[in-house]
């Protein structure tokens, strides 16, 4: 009877590391279905909207540089801007669903003339343009928005603060 018991058990326990493993491999594989759905996003969201990206090493060097540019928080709460940014940045709200023409009642009530007048005159300036991580569309919304006003240097910061955290760079907090 104890050796049943012990083949019972031995049995049981190479089971359930199958099926541990095999749950590994599904989830391994499920994760990189879903890795691959999100870059073709953010992919075709670069390709329409006419911008380039950054990476967050990338943006990190701009700053220690002190590369003059704009930089753009479109968290979608004051809150969200005032508890942590990247530093330098202003905030304008953009929504997440694309926004093909300018809605004020989708920006906070601010006009393009606003997001024309924080962008600032130079249309060859570095803009970048961050929301909180790469699923997050505001980013795209902002960038596409530059580059339709006719501005020649932007780029779409697609990590966010999410991954500018995740890198512990220092942020700043507004009052």
């Amino acid at each position: 009877m104890n050796k049943i018991l012990s083949i019972v058990c031995v049995v049981t326990f190479i089971l359930t590391g199958l099926f541990t493993q095999s749950c590994k491999f599904k989830n391994k594989f499920e994760k990189e279905l879903e890795i691959e759905q999100g870059a073709v996003k953010l992919v075709r969201e670069v390709q329409h909207g006419g911008y380039d990206i950054i990476t967050t090493d990338e943006l990190k060097k701009w700053i220690d540089e002190k590369k003059e540019m704009i930089i753009v928080d479109t968290m979608p709460f004051e809150s969200s801007y005032k508890e942590a940014h990247i530093p330098g940045a202003s905030q304008f709200l953009f929504p997440i669903p694309e926004m093909e023409t300018w809605d004020t009642k989708e920006t906070d009530g601010k006009s393009v003339e606003d997001f024309q007048a924080l962008l600032g005159s130079d249309m060859n300036k570095p803009i970048v343009i961050y929301c909180g991580f790469v699923k997050c569309t505001r980013s795209h919304n902002g960038a596409k928005w530059a580059r339709k006003l006719g501005y020649t240097n932007v780029y779409r910061y697609s990590g966010g603060i999410f991954a500018w955290k995740g890198a512990k760079y220092p942020v700043e907090k507004a009052q």
